[in-house]
């Protein structure tokens, strides 16, 4: 069982996990039984699909395709409000395990409206989605411009009183190293990457794109090498945590990660190839590769690949 484990626990900006994975959001993240379920199976946090400023729907399916080596997904960052969570927030309440809350909104200042309310709520921690590939007007053009970015990791951390901001940055740009210090130096207290990679899948026999949106995000096993690149350039150039993700699917993959410079990891797309017991398959792996190499602290494995 995962409580044996001592060894795997970490601190990601100043939030202690049990071990280093991290449920993302969007995935298994809509309702508060399955988020304490997703913990219940391993998850040393846990991350809530993103809140936003008002209602929204999302977009018309077909929303998500799988293949064997990606996902390619436009839901369309749907959402009943940040007003309309009451019964989730308390649901919530006396918890056992880390909680980060996702919040996403249309400007500057309403990234500041939303997440005021959210932290009310004392989530663990405050993800600012910076980087949805696939909603036009939301979260892309924001992750893409430094000083937007810092602009609105500032904002938050106006409201979020003692609960740590953390940014949550997009690959679709030659900015990212330039937008991660800029939310470092707002006073962003961890960085999250990388979220999808913009994409688009046509079906050749229709002669029509696969997604009803056209455009989507990119994920699962195909990106790890953009995750591993993102994370490396971001830790050579920023002193605040990394929560990566992009392509894990087993231990070994959490762990080149790690060793890119990640101090714990999102896993969001490997719950549709290995099942909701996914979580407590990588952390027995990557502690019998450590048992094996002879590392007893998984602290050992943050940014080793630099030295």
């Amino acid at each position: 069982m995962v409580e044996k484990l001592a060894e795997l626990k970490v601190d990601y900006a100043g939030v202690k996990f049990r071990n280093p994975t991290v449920l993302v959001s969007g995935v298994l993240g809509t309702d508060a039984a399955t988020l304490k379920m997703v913990a219940k199976r391993g998850a040393g946090a846990v991350t809530m699909k993103s809140i936003g400023p008002e209602e929204r729907a999302g977009h018309n399916n077909p929303t998500i395709v799988a293949t064997e080596h990606f996902m390619h997904n436009a839901v369309g960052l749907p959402t009943p409000g940040y007003k309309n969570l009451g019964d989730k927030w308390e649901a919530l309440k006396g918890r056992d395990f880390p909680l980060i809350a996702s919040v996403f909104a249309r400007s500057v200042e309403e990234h500041a409206v939303v997440a005021e309310e959210v932290a009310s709520h004392k989530p663990d921690l405050i993800e600012i989605n910076l980087s949805c590939p696939n909603v036009k007007g939301l979260g892309h053009a924001f992750g893409t411009d430094p000083e937007v970015a810092g602009k609105i990791v500032e904002g938050v951390k106006k409201v979020s009183g003692k609960v740590p901001v953390i940014a949550k940055l997009t690959p679709n740009t030659h900015r990212l190293v330039e937008v991660g210090k800029a939310c470092e130096e707002a006073g962003a207290d961890g960085l999250v990457a990388i979220n999808t990679l913009g994409g688009m899948m046509i079906n050749i026999d229709a002669r029509r794109p696969v997604l009803h949106n056209k455009f989507g995000g990119v994920s699962g096993p195909a990106i790890k090498p953009v995750a591993v690149k993102s994370i490396y350039q971001l830790y050579a150039n920023c002193k605040i945590p990394i929560l990566g993700m992009g392509g894990i699917i087993n231990g070994e993959d959490a762990i080149e990660l790690m060793m890119a410079g990640a101090s714990a990891v999102g896993i969001g797309t490997a719950v549709h190839y290995r099942g909701i017991e996914v979580f407590e398959l990588v952390i027995k792996e990557m502690n019998d590769w450590m048992d094996k190499n002879n590392v007893k602290k998984v602290s050992e494995l943050v940014g080793a690949a630099h030295e």
